[in-house]
C-alpha cells in the first residue's frame, strides 16, 4: 500500500514537468519495475505532433533503457473531470511487456480507478502471439 501511494504521488510530480504547450493537457507516469524501482515520465508534444510522446511512453523508455524489463504497476496522474487511460499506442507499447501490468488511473482532485492493461487491450498482439504467427480472428489461438 505504501508503495502504491509513492506509485500515485511519482505521476503526480511527473505531470509537473511535462511539456504540453499546444493540448495544455499535463500527464505524468510512474511505472513500478519489478525490481522495486520506479520510473517517471510525462508526455512532450512537439510542433509536429506525431513526434509528440505520451508519459507512458517515456516512463517505460527510461526503465527498459536502464534494464527493466518486468514491471507490476502503472500509475497514471492527470488533471481532468475522469482520470484518464492510456492511449492505443501506449497500450500497445506497454503489452509487450505483459498485459497483466496493473493500472492506477488517477486524477488530481482524488478520483480513482484500478484496473489491468488487459481490460483496455484485449487480445493484444504481443511476443507471445508473434511467436506463433499471430492470431487468426476466431481461431481462438491466443
Amino acid at each position: 500500500m505504501q508503495k502504491e501511494e509513492e506509485l500515485i504521488q511519482a505521476a503526480v510530480q511527473a505531470r509537473e514537468m511535462a511539456y504540453a504547450p499546444y493540448s495544455q493537457y499535463k500527464v505524468g507516469a510512474a511505472l513500478l519495475g519489478k525490481s522495486g524501482r520506479i520510473y517517471t515520465g510525462c508526455n512532450v508534444e512537439n510542433a509536429s505532433y506525431g513526434a509528440s510522446i505520451c508519459a507512458e511512453r517515456t516512463a517505460a523508455l527510461k526503465a527498459v533503457s536502464e534494464g527493466e524489463r518486468e514491471f507490476e504497476s502503472l500509475a497514471v496522474a492527470v488533471d481532468g473531470e475522469a482520470p484518464s487511460t492510456p492511449c492505443g499506442i501506449c497500450r500497445q507499447f506497454l503489452a509487450e511487456f505483459g498485459t497483466e501490468l496493473r493500472l492506477i488511473l488517477v486524477n488530481i482532485k482524488g478520483k480513482r480507478v484500478d484496473a489491468i492493461l488487459e481490460d483496455y487491450l484485449p487480445e493484444a498482439f504481443t511476443p507471445k502471439r508473434l511467436a506463433k504467427g499471430g492470431r487468426i480472428h476466431g481461431t481462438g489461438d491466443q
